[in-house]
């Protein structure tokens, strides 16, 4: 660590405003470990050669937008705005100061070249991307003497339908110039980007931030027979298996695979299968700023005796909330007693992430066992017995299914996978006992992909709402919409209308 470390933050915590003072030092500090740890020269950057830059993602397109404008008003000012993906990798670059450039130029903060933590140690971008928040790294702060020149503002942008990190908005200055405005002015920029990629998602919601939680996972009631989990798919079932022979063993278990696909529960049924006598907690991850408050209401139960957690969306922490969470299960560990039989003490956990990649170090090292969990579409067999669970539990009794939507509904790619199919079952059954097409959605009946404008959704809505009707003919459909037989037909090839059978 360098010798001025002490100094760096008495000034910080000098400059900082209340309630800020320790969030800020803490995750410098742990940015200047984790960049030890990586073997980066605290002398010279040396960032990485990534070669050809993807430009064809809505985040790119839109991020490009968003900075063109922004730097035509800026042209004259001693700025860089730049554009990152999610593993630090400069996307483009826009300054009208050529003296700025050509520095830059000489410490490779350019297109083409990753300045991740990993690769440039504490920067701006690199940081705002392992916290998942708002950064900015005065001169003396970063940890890397090369790019002490400059101070540096970046903003992570998260795709607002599937709430994925895409990148950074990053802005660049001389450490000299005044850094008030700088992270104002990036945060702007990366939610108009954000703003403007939801725009461009054909009509789709925006997803809610996470709030982050804990609660107790309560013994499942899952009986055997129609309406239940038990129905489920080996697809599901053996990897249920796989799960739970690792933690009756105590070794952490990783649920992978898109989120909504069930992976909690899973983990919540392993555990349950594993530790009967257990008490499970299942700790949602909360947004970067809550996180210090949320590590401070759960982490002590893992401490106590006959208790399981469940870290949900693991993936979704900042890196020093992993980095704490580690220190914190470590100290746990420390204070369990051995089991009756002697064996040494284990903590029974498990997290759920995307994928094993993304779970932040050293979080990932601590995992023992990864256990898939496809997606819906990739187990259409569970469709319809989890449709009939979800209907059980939104009218505490059997809600019957016609054969039109069960095949609407087994045909449909479920892209929010079974949350998505929750929330369209819970709102049908709270409308009829039978439910049918014309309880769905109608977008259940186009195609799956979301490659229609607004206007084309509109009139495939307006075309599945009047076939959905029971008795109701294409003919009779045409008439009533003002076209031809000849004109629905076509309009309903072309946006993917399928006649129920």
């Amino acid at each position: 660590m360098a010798p001025n470390q002490d100094e760096r933050l008495a000034r910080l915590a000098r400059e900082a405003q209340p309630g800020q003072i320790m969030t800020a030092a803490k995750r410098l500090l742990a940015s200047w470990q984790r960049s030890e740890e990586y073997g980066v020269s605290a002398e010279t950057a040396e960032p990485a050669w990534a070669g050809n830059i993807e430009s064809d993602s809505l985040f790119f397109q839109c991020g490009r937008e968003v900075l063109t404008g922004l730097h035509s008003t800026l042209a004259n000012e001693p700025l860089s705005l730049m554009l990152t993906d999610a593993d630090g990798l400069v996307l483009n670059r826009f300054s009208g100061d050529t003296s700025l450039l050509r520095a830059l130029d000489k410490v490779y903060l350019a297109p083409g070249f990753a300045f991740s933590e990993r690769d440039a140690g504490t920067n701006g971008l690199g940081l705002a991307l392992a916290d998942r928040t708002p950064t900015l790294v005065r001169a003396e702060e970063h940890y890397s003497a090369s790019l002490r020149t400059y101070t540096c503002a970046a903003v992570p942008v998260l795709d607002p339908v599937t709430g994925r990190l895409e990148g950074s908005v990053n802005i660049t200055t001389w450490s000299k110039s005044s850094p008030e405005l700088l992270l104002a002015l990036a945060q702007s920029a990366a939610s108009n980007t954000s703003t403007l990629m939801l725009a461009r998602s054909q009509g789709r919601s925006r997803k809610p931030a996470p709030r982050g939680g804990v609660f107790r996972v309560q013994r499942g009631r899952f009986e055997p027979g129609s309406g239940t989990l038990r129905a489920m798919s080996s697809v599901w079932t053996d990897a249920l298996d796989q799960a739970t022979r690792a933690l009756a063993a105590c070794r952490v278990v990783a649920a992978v695979g898109e989120p909504g696909t069930g992976r909690a529960t899973l983990l919540g049924q392993a555990l349950r299968q594993a530790h009967p006598r257990s008490r499970i907690l299942c700790a949602a991850a909360p947004a970067p700023e809550d996180v210090e408050a949320w590590l401070s209401l759960w982490t002590p139960e893992l401490a106590k005796p006959e208790t399981a957690v469940i870290v949900e969306n693991v993936d979704a922490l900042p890196a020093w909330g992993a980095q704490a969470l580690h220190e914190r299960a470590t100290a746990a560990l420390r204070s369990l007693r051995p089991a009756s039989d002697g064996s040494p003490p284990a903590l029974v956990w498990a997290v759920t992430s995307d994928d094993l990649a993304a779970i932040p170090q050293p979080l990932g090292a601590m995992v023992d066992t990864v256990v898939s969990v496809p997606s819906l579409r990739e187990r259409s067999g569970d469709i319809m017995p989890l449709a009939r669970y979800a209907a059980r539990q939104t009218r505490l009794r059997e809600v019957d299914v016609s054969s039109a939507a069960e095949r609407v509904l087994t045909g449909y790619d479920w892209p929010g996978n079974i949350d998505e199919l929750f929330r369209v079952i819970h709102a049908a059954s709270l409308r009829t006992e039978t439910i049918d097409v014309q309880h769905l959605p109608p977008a259940l009946a186009g195609p799956p992909g979301p490659h229609l404008t607004r206007i084309e959704s509109f009139e495939r809505d307006e075309i599945v709402r009047c076939l959905s009707r029971p008795g109701i003919t294409v003919g009779m459909a045409a008439d009533e919409l003002g076209l031809s037989r000849a004109t629905i037909y076509r309009r309903m090839a072309r946006l993917g209308i399928v006649l129920p059978r």
